[in-house]
């Protein structure tokens, strides 16, 4: 039977799984295609735990940890409102195809709008395309405030 919880980082079981099912994401070519390193397996939990504006969304399947979505509290300036980013979304491979990702992100958004928070962010990889089509199933469009000025742009710049 599927269940849909927030983690709970102080869980051993919890805290397990949201290493090992995000080392799974990591390693799958949509994730990067390598494994999390040492450092990060060691300390990704304590460090999720250390920030409030952090939660994870965990899918047993009975005992097995199937799925992940790790999200973190932003801020909208033009709202003056929280917003969650959902950072990461994880099923494993055996498990897709059943709604698990659209039931995790349900569970998202209940505990956004119990944070009071305007609206979900999110980005994904244009190739990803099964991806794609469940945040347009449940509800997700391209950023944009002005159509003459296009689509945002996700980018990134390395510190170190």
């Amino acid at each position: 039977m599927l269940q849909i919880v927030t983690a709970d980082w102080a869980q051993p079981e919890h805290a397990r799984a949201v290493v090992t099912l995000l080392d799974a994401y990591a390693s799958d070519p949509a994730g990067g295609g390598e494994g999390l390193s040492p450092f990060t397996r060691d300390n990704l939990v304590r460090e999720l735990a250390a920030r409030p504006q952090a939660f994870s969304v965990l899918a047993l399947d009975g005992d097995l940890p199937v799925g992940l979505v790790n999200c973190f509290e932003g801020f909208s300036t033009f709202a003056c409102r929280p917003l969650v980013n959902v950072h990461d979304v994880v099923v494993l491979g055996h498990h897709r195809g059943q709604r698990i990702g659209e039931k995790m992100l349900a569970h998202v958004e209940q505990m956004a709008r119990a944070r009071g928070a305007c609206k979900l962010t999110l980005e994904v990889l244009s190739g990803n395309r099964s991806a794609g089509r469940l945040y347009e199933r449940v509800g997700f469009a391209a950023y944009q405030l002005d159509p003459a000025l296009g689509q945002a742009q996700f980018l990134q710049k390395w510190l170190d």
